[in-house]
């Protein structure tokens, strides 16, 4: 008996999504609750599973269309039909893979590589370096999803740069790549947020010395009671909420002509993938010990590289951090994660000399910025906050006394 493949419902004030990659082709044989295609929203990559066990007898919505939630994707059929259609799929893709696809006259060539194929993914471009060099892959551990073979991991073996790559030889000195949905979405609400937010950004510097001591001192013991490494963002993380309960409207958003004030603590922690910047979000922060805020950032971060983020992760953030410092930024402007009317950029941390008192002696100094929804949060207001949150990370036992 046959299942229809539905879109499923992808969260809040997501209607639409792109079909990314089928992991399966028609005739294979699929188990219940197996991944058979990936979905890429405007916030999330999602995988939908198989409704049942059987094969995939249809495939309705092909790589790079767009489908709505409810839509049907493809319909998995009767599982007695695996043998005959992965035993006549295997015949008619050796007889299709032919000079025309790659290049190979010699079809001893074509049987070797579809043998290889069936137990090592392999990326469209990947099919092509493989085919016209007769490279055997068996050795080779991809880089991609799931260990894919990509052009990237072929290209060093043969010893060959991108830069002669036959497939751009007549391409000329321009490559026109359609934006992923994510990429455009992130291109829209960017946009939107200077369009619609009055923003403005101050500036600060913290003196980090007393943060650094602390893990220096406290790091090992650290890391063998709570099996992770304190770092610097749990810190940043409870300066800010301390900061935002001293000055709520920082953790406010406006919704049409009402200011609407947050009494919890749902700090997004800015994560950049492959595909684009996602923020995630560390619940509840306020409630959390340096540990757990630790443990959460890492677990987010590692869902994020790797594709796994669900819509829940995203969303009901209240404020943002951004670290721009680990990629070598000195100074920066945040742009605001709407609905939010607040982000606090980091930034690297140098060694500079500084006047402490009435001597000068080197510290190491980190610039901090916050972006603010100026209808709502007025220059007293942002600057006082980045002032409290200063006095916290210049001196952290402020926390415990309540200072």
């Amino acid at each position: 008996m046959s299942a229809p493949i539905l879109v499923p419902t992808l969260g809040e004030s997501v209607t639409e999504a792109t079909v990314a990659k089928w992991l399966k082709n028609i005739g294979d044989s699929v188990s219940e609750d197996e991944p058979l295609v990936e979905l890429e929203t405007d916030k999330v990559s999602v995988e939908v599973t198989s409704p049942s066990s059987g094969v995939l007898a249809e495939i309705s919505i092909n790589q790079g269309d767009s489908v709505e939630v409810g839509a049907k994707l493809g319909v998995i059929g009767e599982q007695a039909k695996v043998n005959v259609q992965k035993t006549e799929k295997k015949i008619e893709n050796v007889e299709k893979l032919d000079d025309k696809e790659f290049g190979i006259q010699d079809k001893s060539k074509v049987v070797k590589l579809n043998v290889e194929k069936k137990s090592i993914e392999t990326s469209p471009a990947a099919k092509r370096v493989i085919a016209e060099n007769n490279l055997n892959i068996s050795s080779i551990h991809g880089s991609g999803k799931r260990g894919q073979i990509l052009k990237s991991d072929l290209i060093g073996l043969m010893g060959l740069s991108p830069a002669r790559d036959k497939k751009f030889e007549n391409s000329g000195p321009e490559e026109r790549i359609k934006m992923s949905r994510l990429r455009s979405t992130i291109a829209k609400r960017l946009k939107e947020a200077q369009n619609t937010a009055a923003m403005l950004t101050t500036f600060n510097e913290i003196d980090m010395s007393m943060i650094m001591q602390i893990r220096k001192d406290n790091k090992e013991e650290f890391e063998k009671v709570y099996n992770v490494k304190l770092g610097f963002m749990s810190f940043f993380v409870k300066a800010c909420v301390n900061a935002l309960q001293t000055f709520p409207v920082v953790n406010a958003e406006i919704q049409g002509e009402e200011i609407v004030y947050k009494n919890y603590y749902n700090i997004g922690v800015a994560v950049g993938t492959d595909k684009g910047l996602v923020v995630p979000v560390v619940r509840n922060a306020d409630e959390m010990s340096f540990a757990q805020i630790e443990n959460e950032i890492i677990k987010l971060g590692s869902k994020a590289r790797d594709g796994q983020l669900t819509i829940d992760d995203l969303q009901e953030g209240t404020f943002t951090l951004t670290n721009g410092g680990i990629y070598g930024s000195m100074l920066s402007t945040p742009i605001l994660n709407p609905p939010q009317s607040g982000v606090l950029a980091m930034h690297n941390i140098i060694q500079r000399p500084i006047v402490v008192k009435g001597k000068i002696e080197i510290r190491p100094m980190m610039y901090l910025a916050l972006s603010y929804d100026h209808r709502i949060i007025d220059g007293k207001e942002a600057v006082s906050f980045l002032v409290r949150a200063k006095e916290i990370l210049e001196d952290p036992r402020r926390l415990f006394l309540n200072l």
